[in-house]
């Protein structure tokens, strides 16, 4: 019998005894390190299975022992360096989920049943994304009966995760095959949050959540956990019979203690979700409502009241709403990002509750992304602008149609104060990620994450758009483009094709020899051109920042211009100005003070208000004022307002003590994606 026969008649027993510990990583990847062990030059885990030459089980076990090495990180795919699957062999059409919610054990168990197409003739084994899952078996499903098939699950690869390996009988042939993985989630999976009851408004009900952008979802089930593979979805999900179900799909059956949905329309692995707790909800409009714990709902229906208009303007611009519903649900202050899209339930953070709409464009945002991203997706997130970029650009275009000209070019002009200070800090030792096209061969999607392809992107395409001739040629363009792709996971090359082709018979083809491709996608730092914009709202708070920033507090205190009525989003932008300010005259204590009580900052409601001034405190060095920094910091886990709060702690050697016992003693508190990049932004990891 061959060694590798062996090992993997061990492995088929030691899943039969539920010994998973022991279970072999694919044993025909490396035979050299089978032989090693086999020789039992490592730590033993003895076994009566296996015989060998000259010695029999009976009398003496041979060892065998899992490696516990983890490697380093390269290019896991050829399709997705970030994802083991291998779409240009065996893709994933339809997928089947069964749950049952443990609140106790924090885990999802049940299974998975994938309807693969299998591209290549002769596959001999399917290869899929997991973190942290406990495989308990493996079926093929055909002519209805249940073939058991054999599993490896590799070594993990830091903030990466697994490899699984299905085997596949000899001689399997193109075409439709079905898999059902039974499985379930780790307590401590970096896709889902459990809160207890005191984390929640109500305190009586636990909640989950969870998060799977960029490559989470393998931790929540075995998948192709990569953007080039679309597949529709059913769930079945058991749960709590007091608390309420919502996923991105559509509520196809509900009933005490178990909801079934399904997802008609294809999406990638990181746009499945689900939310579970005491929900409530209340109408936005014919086709979409607003999900969230009692206390809070009908501050969020109001806050939220313009949803149906946006969602109206955005199908004007872009093409038919393919996902019937569009609900938001306003997520615990744990959750990490501003939005969410997935779709038919949008994940909103609660931060943007201003009380006046004043950050509801967020909400364009992600709907935005349902064609933006969720109709058309990046193929594998070194090309994430094609998803970012575009929905910048969109969601740009829906404030103009509803405030106006002049509010969409501030918008784009603020988002460049807020990429500049990106590029000053959080990416000021990795510039090679400033670049629009990056590469992710050595880094994983959460550690490049930033607003380089949300901001340089969109900037980008407001150049085009400006180059051919403006809106009324280049949105035309936009329809073709989101049409041509509909449904289809694409890369910038493709991107490219588009315009080539929508543009070379026409009277603009000569702009098309224009554009400096190899410029704006590697090119590091700024955008290369910065398009013209109307600069009249942004020069006024260009003008308060000179202002603040060189003149003194007796100074300021006797000049009329700081008192100047300003829109709530020119005060941001202002604030966003003042800290990239390299020098500010008088950055003390006083003038802080003065700055408060000149725009009634205290009493502010307003998260992105909140967040800045805190910045501000932070830069003056006052350090009495520390606690309520902290306060701020653990009111909610939106890396957008963390990671900055923490960087600029940890920049401050008389605060960074206390700031590292806090997010210590919260980092549980928090989504992984959250903590792992909090933890190193402070140099602990």
């Amino acid at each position: 019998m061959s060694i590798a026969k062996r090992v993997q008649q061990w492995a088929t027993f030691a899943r039969t005894w539920h010994i998973y510990d022991c279970t072999w990583q694919n044993p025909f990847e490396s035979a050299k390190l089978i032989k090693t062990h086999l020789m039992g030059l490592h730590k033993p885990i003895y076994h009566p299975m296996i015989q060998t030459r000259g010695l029999s089980t009976l009398n003496r076990p041979l060892p065998i022992y899992q490696t516990q090495k983890r490697y380093i990180m390269g290019r896991l795919g050829t399709v997705d360096p970030s994802s083991y699957s291998q779409p240009d062999l065996v893709t994933t059409e339809h997928s089947v989920l069964n749950w049952k919610v443990d609140f106790a054990a924090t885990k999802l168990q049940g299974s998975v049943q994938h309807r693969f197409n299998v591209l290549s003739g002769n596959l001999e084994k399917i290869l899929l994304d997991v973190r942290d899952i406990n495989v308990t078996n493996a079926t093929l499903l055909a002519g209805g009966t249940e073939l058991p098939i054999n599993y490896f699950i590799s070594d993990p690869v830091d903030d990466i995760g697994q490899k699984l390996t299905l085997e596949l009988p000899s001689g399997t042939a193109k075409g439709s095959l079905n898999v059902r993985i039974d499985y379930e989630t780790s307590s401590s999976a970096s896709g889902l949050q459990w809160l207890n009851p005191a984390q929640t408004l109500g305190k009586e009900h636990p909640y989950m959540f969870s998060q799977c952008q960029a490559i989470h979802a393998r931790s929540v089930f075995p998948c192709q956990d990569t953007p080039s593979v679309k597949f529709t979805y059913d769930a079945t999900v058991e749960h709590p019979n007091e608390l309420t179900t919502v996923m991105s799909a559509l509520i196809a059956k509900k009933e005490p203690g178990k909801t079934q949905f399904k997802q008609e329309v294809p999406i990638p692995a990181y746009l499945v979700a689900i939310a579970i707790g005491r929900l409530v909800s209340r109408p936005l409009g014919e086709n979409s409502n607003v999900w969230a714990e009692e206390a809070i709902v009908d501050e969020c229906a109001e806050e939220f009241s313009e949803t149906a208009v946006m969602l109206k303007t955005a199908s004007e611009l872009c093409g038919p709403y393919v996902w019937k519903q569009y609900d938001l649900l306003v997520m615990p202050p744990s959750f990490p990002f501003g939005g969410m899209e997935n779709p038919c339930l949008t994940f909103v953070t609660p931060t943007l509750l201003a009380g006046d709409k004043s950050l509801a464009d967020v909400v364009a945002h992600e709907i935005a992304h349902s064609w933006t991203g969720n109709l058309v997706t990046n193929k594998n997130f070194e090309h994430f602008w094609l998803n970012e970029g575009f929905t910048v650009f969109v969601e740009s275009k829906i404030v103009g149609r509803m405030q106006g000209a002049k509010e969409l070019d501030f918008k784009m002009l603020s988002n460049l104060t807020d990429l500049q200070e990106c590029l000053r800090t959080q990416l000021e030792k990795t510039p090679e990620l400033s670049k629009l096209v990056v590469n992710l061969s050595d880094c994983g999607p959460d550690d490049a994450f930033s607003s380089v392809p949300y901001i340089k992107g969109s900037t980008f395409l407001r150049y085009l758009e400006d180059l051919f001739g403006g809106p009324s040629v280049f949105e035309p363009f936009l329809r073709d483009y989101l049409k041509r792709y509909a449904y289809k996971s694409i890369e910038t090359n493709d991107f490219k094709a588009a315009l080539y082709d929508y543009f070379k018979d026409t009277d603009k083809k000569d702009q098309l020899g224009v554009i400096d491709w190899d410029l704006w996608l590697t090119s590091e730092g700024m955008p290369p051109i910065i398009p013209k914009f109307d600069e009249s709202l942004s020069n006024v708070t260009k003008e308060l920042a000179n202002l603040w920033s060189s003149q003194t507090v007796a100074e300021l205190s006797d000049n009329k211009d700081i008192k100047q009525t300003i829109s709530i989003h020119q005060l941001i932008d202002f604030l966003g100005k003042l800290i990239e300010k390299k020098d500010i005259v008088d950055l003390n204590e006083r003038k802080i003070e003065l700055l408060e009580s000149t725009y009634n900052l205290k009493g502010s409601k307003n998260a992105e208000v909140r967040f800045r001034v805190n910045r501000l405190i932070i830069r003056a060095r006052l350090i009495k004022r520390l606690e309520e920094i902290l306060e701020f910091a653990n009111s909610n886990f939106r890396m957008k307002f963390c990671r900055p709060i923490y960087r600029d702690l940890g920049a401050w050697p008389e605060a960074k003590p206390a700031a590292v016992r806090n997010f210590v003693s919260v980092k549980d508190q928090m989504m992984a994606v959250c903590s792992h990049t909090i933890e190193k932004d402070l140099g602990l990891k």
